[in-house]
């Protein structure tokens, strides 16, 4: 469970935006999104052997910049 504590004089839009910080890096959507639909093992590691090539592609561009 994500949550923070208030102080009385912290103003309400500061006090949202460091919920909303800490929602993002806790996970907590990416998680939801990824039970969402259930995905057969064998598309889960074409998706993550694509992704892999991706990131070295990407990787490979920035070295040659």
């Amino acid at each position: 469970m994500v949550g923070i504590i208030l102080s009385e004089t912290e103003n309400i839009d500061k006090a949202l935006k460091r919920f909303k910080k800490k929602y993002e890096r806790s996970g907590v959507l990416k998680e939801y999104k990824k039970r969402a639909f259930f995905v057969k093992p064998s598309i889960e590691k074409r998706l993550e052997r694509i992704k892999a090539k991706r990131r070295a592609s990407k990787e490979t561009a920035r070295d040659n910049q």
